[in-house]
């Protein structure tokens, strides 16, 4: 479940926000989210499907005043699902199958908004 990933230089990025409803606690959804992720990571989790890896964050309340212009809009609380792929379109196979689409329809209906934006990667590094 926690494994070290490796993000390859050429992967796209996919970063999800799902803002529960004010009723909703993490705890209610948490089974569709892992059965959601499951569905991908076991059906385009290969060269062919284009799936590399994922991450599930929940927001921990903080807000960097040094890295943030407008911190305020950020204060929400969300969950983050990143997600690493081949390629864009790849991504979108994945989520356009009907068993993907069935889990993330079910977790909708205790969403206020959710939305998932792609990334081309620019840079990554590590300590040397």
């Amino acid at each position: 479940m926690f494994h070290p990933i490796t993000i390859p230089a050429e992967s796209k990025m996919l970063f999800n926000v799902v803002k529960l409803k004010d009723n909703i606690t993490i705890e209610d959804v948490e089974m569709l989210l892992g059965e959601m992720c499951n569905v991908v990571k076991n059906t385009y989790g290969n060269d062919h499907g284009g799936f590399i890896a994922g991450q599930v964050y929940k927001f921990a309340g903080f807000v960097s005043n040094e890295g943030s212009f407008d911190s305020k809009k950020m204060q929400e609380d969300h969950i983050a699902i990143v997600t690493y792929w081949n390629s864009f379109e790849q991504h979108e196979t994945s989520h356009s199958d009907s068993t993907f689409k069935e889990k993330f329809d079910k977790l909708a209906e205790y969403c206020e908004e959710t939305y998932e934006i792609g990334y081309d990667l620019l840079w990554q590094g590590v300590p040397e």
